[in-house]
């Protein structure tokens, strides 16, 4: 990972704060030299990004080589570390795979390296196939914002700079409006004290991204959590969406 210092309905009746500053520096300060060593060594041992000459697919570019179920919906999602987020969805009842990759981009076949160091206009980002028999696109939206810190301009926690800004790729008129609305109820709940920064984009690329990147919670699980642990995002949910739950109930 690139690191430097550094809804359903919403009901109207709880504020919660986004934390400080020296809040949030507290949450990660501690975890930097872990993360930034987990990165040097994912470097060492990766593998190659499948690769593939693009081929236009309906509304963009994709290249996957997982299977997927024929049929399947499909939605893309950019929320930082694609580590964190994929466990998020691909725990969720009616998903199918969600699969980790680089979204968003002009540049054919993006390695990690040329992402994470910011060669590229590529975010990491998830590309979530789905059941909307079992799940619907708007209940992804809920597992995407609790996620994700929907106000930071600048990454997801000690991950900084574009490559992990938020963004909803949206395919279609359908999704468009979905994502529209999902986003202005965050925003008019007053969840948030700062603006709602995540974007609302059309598809256009999604290349997948190297194997061992690939439900990386389950397959390094040590690494995974000494990540999770040190990245602020876990702190970040336990502050913001569990202390919604616990007014709400």
């Amino acid at each position: 990972m690139y690191v430097a210092v550094h809804d359903g309905e919403i009901s109207q009746s709880t504020r919660v704060h986004r934390p400080g500053i020296g809040t949030l520096a507290l949450i990660v300060a501690g975890g930097l030299l872990a993360v930034a060593l987990l990165a040097v060594a994912l470097l060492v041992t990766r593998d190659p990004a499948p690769v593939a000459d693009p081929a236009p697919a309906a509304g963009g570019t994709e290249v996957v080589s997982e299977a997927v179920p024929p049929g399947a919906a499909v939605a893309t999602f950019a929320g930082g570390c694609f580590w964190c987020t994929e466990a998020a969805f691909q725990e969720t009842p009616g998903v199918s795979n969600a699969i980790s990759g680089y979204a968003g981009g002009t540049e054919p076949n993006p390695s990690y390296e040329d992402v994470y160091t910011g060669g590229t206009s590529h975010r990491e980002s998830l590309q979530v196939y789905f059941d909307p028999e079992q799940v619907s696109y708007r209940e992804l939206l809920e597992v995407y914002w609790r996620s994700i810190d929907p106000t930071d301009p600048g990454g997801q926690f000690v991950d900084r700079g574009m490559p992990y800004t938020t963004a909803i790729f949206v395919r279609g008129p359908e999704q468009r409006r979905a994502a529209q609305r999902s986003k202005d109820r965050l925003a008019e709940s007053g969840r948030f004290e700062a603006p709602i920064v995540t974007e609302i984009l059309p598809f256009t690329s999604f290349y997948q991204a190297e194997d061992y990147h690939q439900d990386f919670y389950q397959k390094s699980s040590d690494r995974y959590r000494a990540y999770e642990d040190a990245s602020g995002r876990e702190a970040f949910k336990a502050l913001v969406w569990q202390e919604i739950q616990r007014e709400e109930g």
